[in-house]
């Protein structure tokens, strides 16, 4: 670990990022252009995030899949809208065995092609649906500019995939699974988000209405972080999935899809991350508590070993993730500094004076505060600390962007306020997507998204002065 300071996030934020990913050993970059290679601090948070919306699919009646990486080019080509929206990010394969493939094959961008061709056959009649299904998978978008988590050629992520036998059925799900994404957003990763819809111009390619989470970050830009489609019939008509629906008429299925990626590793490090590096909410962090023992000699350290691997399965026993530092090759200092870069939110210090009195040192990660506890009490009182630490950095977060979401009473001040204090700019819109690009040119902001149902603004559009249908939400985006 670097000794060195981390840059200070209102001078460099990028630098200031790109630095914790790697000093706090979450990510470096791979030996493909856009690729990465995830270390076990990162992988640990992508996991708890895993666990937290798997358990949810499951509860709402979803059942994991898997469909192959590779995906012939005939297929992706029959949805011509989604083929146009993906073209310059599919990697293609030409070749195979040492010999040109008769049929190029995609490597996936997202699976909607392959698993709707697949759909097919697996439904004939309504009482085949609905068909609830989600995947664990890598997929690949030939990226140009990349960044650690937050854009990478090659990434993790969930897709659900879900057919339908109505469309009020298609959109419940559409919904219901925005609502799962934002749960986890904010009650495990503690991110405030706004729930909106994305405008035509940034919609997914192939749905009729794109739903998202966006969020604020700690350098006032905003991030997706995470997205719910209705696709109507379009990939039921594009892949002639049809079934006989209860009154014996031939239908087209309607279709959801949604997706969740590990960019949200990176939204969980920009939107809670200090000076100091990391400060991860314990919902999501691999490690809740460390404890590092403290001692000079070979006796100290027999003495505080025993308290301390006893004080850490105590709290293993009680279900909380704690990992023992034991390492001679490093000072307690070191250690401390470590752990506080790698945003562990409780640090328990113990050494041979605390080891006599009965007592132990805890520090927390949000305030940097020490409290010594009596080693009687330390592991009934660790949870309620934990939560209360969960519920501190979600306030902090939704106050920091609560702070940062203003009303625009014009253009100028929407462009004045984009460029000088980021943030989320409210105003009503035209619904013109050649205005939406002309203020997307302006000032390099896009509408993060809409009300999940159209709402009059009661005034004209901020930009340019036609009636105005809709209630806008722009902001400068990752």
């Amino acid at each position: 670990m670097s000794t060195q300071k981390l840059p200070a996030q209102q001078e460099d934020f990028p630098g200031w990022y790109n630095e914790v990913v790697k000093r706090a050993e979450l990510a470096e970059h791979g030996p493909a252009k856009g690729s990465m290679i995830i270390k076990p601090h990162g992988y640990g948070i992508w996991e708890l995030m895993q666990r937290a919306l798997d358990d949810r699919f499951k509860a709402t009646g979803h059942e994991n899949v898997y469909f192959p990486l590779l995906i012939p080019m005939s297929l992706l080509e029959r949805e011509a809208d989604h083929v146009e929206g993906f073209a310059p990010q599919v990697a293609v394969v030409t070749h195979g065995g040492g010999e040109k493939l008769e049929e190029p094959l995609a490597i996936r961008p997202t699976s909607e092609a392959i698993i709707w061709n697949t759909y097919k056959r697996w439904v004939q009649s309504y009482r085949d649906l609905p068909l609830l299904y989600n995947q664990w998978v890598n997929v690949l978008r030939w990226e140009m500019r990349t960044r650690l988590f937050l854009r990478t050629s090659e990434f993790l992520w969930q897709e659900g995939h879900t057919a339908h036998a109505t469309a009020d059925d298609a959109m419940r799900e559409t919904l219901q699974m925005l609502e799962v994404y934002r749960e986890v957003a904010e009650d495990v990763l503690a991110i405030p988000v706004f729930t909106g819809r994305k405008s035509p111009g940034e919609r997914f390619p192939g749905a009729v209405e794109t739903y998202c989470i966006e969020g604020l970050m700690r350098d006032a830009k905003a991030l997706q972080c995470g997205t719910s489609h209705f696709l109507g019939q379009n990939f039921g008509k594009a892949y002639d999935v049809t079934f006989l629906n209860a009154d014996g008429d031939q239908e087209h299925a309607w279709g959801t899809s949604w997706g969740f990626s590990a960019r949200m590793v990176g939204a969980t490090i920009m939107a809670h991350g200090d000076d100091a590096g990391l400060r991860l909410p314990p919902a999501a962090a691999p490690i809740q508590v460390v404890i590092v023992p403290i001692h000079r000699n070979d006796e100290e350290r027999s003495t505080v070993a025993a308290v301390a691997e006893k004080l850490r399965a105590d709290i293993a026993a009680a279900g909380i993730r704690v990992r023992l530092d034991d390492r001679d090759q490093h000072r307690p200092g070191y250690k401390f500094a470590e752990w506080e870069l790698k945003g562990v939110p409780l640090r328990i210090e113990l050494g041979p004076r605390d080891v006599a009195a009965d007592r132990a040192v805890i520090a927390s990660r949000l305030g940097g505060d020490k409290e010594e506890i009596h080693l009687g009490a330390l592991v009934a009182g660790l949870s309620d600390r934990l939560t209360a630490m969960q519920r501190q950095m979600f306030a902090d977060a939704l106050a920091y962007r609560d702070a940062n979401t203003h009303q625009a009473g014009s253009f100028d001040e929407l462009a004045a306020g984009v460029e000088e204090q980021g943030g989320f700019w409210i105003g009503p819109w035209c619904g013109d997507a050649s205005c939406e690009a002309e203020v997307a040119t302006k000032t390099k902001a896009t509408i993060r998204f809409l009300p999940i149902e159209p709402k009059d603004p009661g005034a004209a559009c901020i930009h340019c002065g036609k009636p105005g249908i809709d209630v806008a939400t722009w902001a400068r985006a990752y």
